[in-house]
């Protein structure tokens, strides 16, 4: 069964923040990932773009994603 997950392996916590700088979810969250319940788990990721901007972090692009010129 796959479980939505915001990580993209840049596994990380800010200091400043305790947030990851991959995803922007804290340690206890990170941790409790695969127990939540699908509908707690996108909430969660639903807050994390403005977690992110908030704590002024942002998410590394993806590979894919890169905007060529």
């Amino acid at each position: 069964m796959s479980k939505e997950t915001p990580c993209i392996a840049v596994c990380i916590i800010d200091p400043k923040s305790s947030l990851c700088f991959g995803c922007g979810r804290t340690l206890p969250e990170i941790a409790r990932w695969q127990r939540m319940e699908r509908a707690e788990r996108l909430a969660v990721m639903a807050l994390l773009p403005a977690r992110m901007a908030d704590a002024g972090l942002s998410q590394p692009e993806m590979a894919g994603n890169q905007k060529r010129d």
